[in-house]
């Protein structure tokens, strides 16, 4: 009898902890999936299923439910359901593949596009190489928008190009575009002694980052810069991130070319000769960091030619008390609408063709409700602008004219890709909806 007791004893001592903690479990899980749920089916009813860029697609075969990805994810996109991985909040992804690096199991792959948009990507390979042989790409104009993984190819592909100096070219590389994948690339060439100049068609650097609104936010994860070592930023304004670029172009020495547009580039022997607007280089690589601002994509519609329409914001106070049109509905367009609302109380008028804002950041979609919500700024989704007059803008909203005051129109609506230029360098250039 003593022993029964004893057994008994035992049993609850260990068996009903047990017990208790898989019921905490059960009730954790049920929870958590409840909330992912939650989460997908309030993406689909907003229409913000579509990722901006590079995107995970989870293999549910080789998914066990590990949770790696979900903890590894700091935008909290993705969720589990039904025991497997899921995108449950497709239009906060950024592209940053933490998920992919954290799963134990490789069952994410990293794609471009969507089935129903899709993505230009020019071909290039594992060391950034395009089908053209020693025509280089990296950062942007190769889908990687972010800073991080910019600075990391454009110095990878330096890598690559210093195996390949020639002495029959006075350069080993001539650099396009002075961007995170330009400037690391230069400060890479530096540090391995290449010969090479840097052309940045802008009149100073940053790439698309020097076109972001004043004090817009850029989240930066650390970066491992030639000569300078491991930066790590964290959040970090416009300004801020600009001002630690001219500190290192002092620092190292780095010459950049400003104001000095490439043109053409046309084959030389194992080389190329790029032209600029100033002058004609001969080498035997080139690394295009251009972004994929390319040309700025146009409306189309009459009156779009006068002074008042532009096609980037860059300081919020020169609207301060007037009548602006914001055409777009990526982060630009909404960062642009926000700054002048929030700095120069400009009467912000934020104009988009689509139902719902399913390429923007959750912080910038919070941002923008409450600017709607006290009257900061105005809406019109489904909305098309038709004309621009000398005072006002014409805007069709579902059929409907919509007569505005108007000062200013910034239109946002992204940049047309350089593609007629890649190909007419012989640069293949692919869809993708959804692949890698």
């Amino acid at each position: 009898m003593n022993l029964l007791r004893s057994d008994a004893f035992l049993i609850a001592l260990y068996l009903v902890p047990l017990i208790a903690v898989m019921i905490w479990y059960v009730r954790r899980h049920r929870r958590h999936e409840a909330k992912h749920v939650a989460t997908w089916k309030g993406a689909v009813e907003s229409g913000l299923t579509e990722p901006a860029s590079l995107h995970p697609v989870i293999d549910p075969k080789r998914c066990l439910g590990s949770k790696a990805c979900v903890s590894a994810c700091p935008e909290q996109a993705i969720g589990i359901i039904g025991g497997k991985a899921r995108l449950v909040d497709p239009a906060k992804c950024i592209g940053h593949g933490a998920c992919k690096v954290a799963c134990p199991h490789d069952a994410i792959a990293l794609v471009f596009g969507t089935a129903k948009r899709g993505m230009d990507i020019p071909q290039v390979d594992s060391h950034f190489e395009t089908n053209v042989r020693g025509i280089f790409i990296a950062g942007e104009l190769g889908g990687m928008g972010l800073i991080r993984k910019a600075v990391d190819q454009g110095r990878q592909a330096i890598e690559q190009i210093a195996k390949r100096r020639d002495g029959a070219f006075p350069y080993d590389v001539v650099i396009v575009g002075a961007g995170p994948a330009g400037l690391a690339a230069s400060l890479g060439a530096l540090e391995k002694k290449l010969r090479f100049v840097t052309v940045e068609q802008e009149d100073a650097f940053g790439g698309t980052v020097y076109h972001y609104p004043r004090n817009k936010i850029v989240m930066t994860a650390p970066v491992q810069l030639p000569i300078i070592g491991k930066v790590r930023m964290g959040e970090i304004s416009k300004e801020k991130l600009l001002e630690f670029w001219q500190g290192v172009l002092g620092k190292t020495g780095l010459k950049v070319n400003f104001s000095e547009r490439m043109e053409a580039i046309r084959p030389d022997g194992k080389g190329f000769v790029v032209r600029t607007a100033k002058q004609e280089y001969r080498t035997r690589c080139v690394l295009l960091a251009i972004g994929r601002r390319g040309t700025p994509r146009k409306l189309d519609v009459p009156g779009e030619e006068q002074s008042k329409v532009v096609y980037r914001l860059i300081d919020p106070e020169q609207y301060r008390g007037q009548h602006v049109l914001v055409v777009g509905g990526g982060d630009s367009a909404l960062e642009a609408a926000l700054a002048m609302a929030d700095e120069s109380g400009a009467k912000v008028t934020l104009s988009y063709r689509g139902d719902a804002f399913g390429r923007v950041k959750q912080k910038n979609r919070e941002r923008l409700q409450a600017a709607e919500a006290g009257k900061r700024v105005a809406v019109l989704l489904n909305s098309n602008v038709k004309r621009i007059d000398a005072d006002r803008v014409v805007v069709d909203q579902q059929g409907k004219n919509l007569t505005l005051k108007n000062d200013a129109v910034i239109v946002s609506a992204g940049g047309v890709l350089p593609t007629p230029f890649l190909k007419e360098i012989g640069i293949l250039v692919e869809t993708k909806h959804g692949e890698a």
